[in-house]
């Protein structure tokens, strides 16, 4: 189903998202086993069967958390506009080499995220929010049988918020949100590419 990795782990990959965040705490790492693919897998395909269905999860816990989550964000306030301040978004980071790669306009909303790069094995978008500025690096990387996908998650302090935010979260993302998403996705792609 996918399994947390050692941060130092995942930062052993060779990924652009290293230097551009080597200010951003690296709080979250997990790698997804894959079966199968075939040759000439990319990020945007592990991307699609993570995050690819616009139907909510099956997942009972994961909606509820969801929509717990977003209800506080409406009542407090915490997701408003004001709170994206765009001269604070990592796009201004990106040099002229990272915005030709990008297969994505760098800057380009999906969801409650921004796209910062999409390369051909590697993603990072960002949110901004009173709660955290946050910041998920996806990377596919092959192994014998298949690939792996791993999903790493930077947060940058917004507040003094911030470090009680994520800690009141952390329980909920790692015991049922992330084994939640790697279970959907490793279906997901058995059957797209089995």
């Amino acid at each position: 189903m996918g399994m947390r990795v050692k941060p130092a782990d995942f930062q052993k990959l060779n990924l652009r998202c290293h230097a551009l965040l080597s200010d951003v705490p690296l709080h979250d790492a997990w790698a997804i086993p894959l079966d199968g693919g075939g040759p000439g897998r990319s990020i945007r395909d592990a991307s699609a069967v993570l995050f690819g269905d616009p139907r909510p999860s099956k997942n009972f816990a994961v909606r509820g958390l969801f929509a717990l989550r977003w209800a506080l964000g409406r009542a407090f306030g915490w997701d408003d506009g004001r709170h994206d301040v765009p001269g604070a978004s990592y796009v201004h980071r990106l040099s002229e080499a990272d915005r030709s790669r990008s297969q994505v306009a760098p800057g380009t909303r999906d969801g409650h995220f921004r796209v910062l790069y999409v390369f051909g094995d590697e993603a990072l978008s960002e949110l901004r929010n009173a709660t955290v500025h946050a910041f998920l690096a996806l990377a596919l990387t092959r192994r014998p049988g298949g690939y792996t996908l791993y999903l790493a998650v930077y947060v940058k302090p917004v507040s003094r918020f911030t470090t009680l935010y994520m800690a009141l979260i952390d329980p909920f993302r790692r015991l049922v949100v992330y084994p939640a998403l790697g279970k959907q996705a490793q279906q997901r792609w058995s059957r797209a590419y089995a």
